[in-house]
């Protein structure tokens, strides 16, 4: 198999703007492909910048709800004609027109332009403007092709990741490497809880930020291998990068992170679901009674 190169690309959006969006999108996917990735990972919610509305202004959810695309509409097909261009898959986020609220989507596009699957945000964030969003149904796997080989991808987005159940489904269905877009400030916190997703699944983590001044930027990629060949502790981290726009390569030895799958005690060696029944219970008792929390 080799390596997988994912390049995270960084950037601030231009708002809302659609147009200049995917211009902006299509000249850091070029550079990227120049730069040698084998698929480039978008922020969260590209096409309008993870923008959304004043509930306290009239139509303005109207107005918002509007901006959501289709797979049919130029902005997705343009990225499709790109990766296929570019001989590069891309992970294309979006606001995914839906029936009712829109989603909150991301596609994996493979180098041929093909479309090998579209996860949409499950735990969306509704203690706040993203109870505006339908939320998705399921965690996905798919294969991407890579070298002659293919590479199980899974896709969490930015809140999932808080939650060690996305991971770990991920991981129970099979996937090597997890591609995470985000909205958010990544401060020590949040990178250790998303270090902890690699080293518990045995497997790779790919994540990127919007950059400064938008979010703080710190996108960041683990490979999921805590030890090597000796059983010494290593550094899993792949990439981290600054606050300032930019590209940045994670790359992943998918032969050596496989071989260490094969050994090694996390994952789902050991584990005992016969005894995780409270962990579907949907009850909820204080003190985590939110009256915005939606099931």
């Amino acid at each position: 198999m080799g390596t997988l190169k994912v390049a995270l690309l960084q950037m601030a959006s231009c708002g809302n703007d659609q147009d200049a969006n995917l211009s902006k999108g299509d000249e850091f996917s070029r550079r990227a492909s120049l730069m040698g990735a084998d698929i480039a990972l978008f922020p969260e919610m590209w096409n309008i910048g993870y923008t959304f509305y004043d509930p306290a202004q009239p139509d303005a959810h109207k107005a918002w709800k509007a901006q959501a695309i289709s797979r049919e509409d130029a902005f997705f097909m343009h990225f499709r004609q790109l990766a296929k261009e570019l001989k590069m898959a891309i992970a294309l986020t979006y606001l995914e027109r839906w029936d009712g609220d829109p989603r909150n989507s991301v596609s994996i596009i493979s180098h041929h332009g093909e479309v090998l699957m579209t996860y949409a945000k499950v735990h969306t964030c509704d203690f706040g403007i993203e109870s505006s969003l339908t939320f998705g149904d399921d965690f996905y796997v798919c294969n991407l092709p890579i070298n002659n080989d293919e590479v199980k991808i899974g896709a969490m987005i930015c809140y999932d990741r808080e939650f060690p159940e996305s991971s770990r489904i991920l991981m129970l269905k099979g996937a090597e490497i997890i591609l995470t877009p985000n909205a958010c400030g990544l401060e020590i916190n949040r990178i250790s809880q998303f270090r902890t997703r690699a080293y518990e699944n045995m497997l790779g983590v790919a994540m990127t930020n919007y950059a400064a001044p938008q979010n703080n930027g710190h996108s960041i990629a683990f490979d999921g291998i805590a030890f090597d060949e000796k059983g010494s502790p290593r550094d899993m981290l792949a990439v981290e990068a600054g606050e300032k726009e930019g590209i940045y390569i994670a790359e992943f030895d998918i032969d050596k992170l496989r071989e260490y799958r094969k050994h090694e005690v996390w994952g789902n060696a050991f584990r005992k679901p016969e005894r995780y029944s409270m962990l579907i219970n949907p009850e909820i008792k204080e003190p985590f009674i939110r009256m915005k929390a939606r099931r």
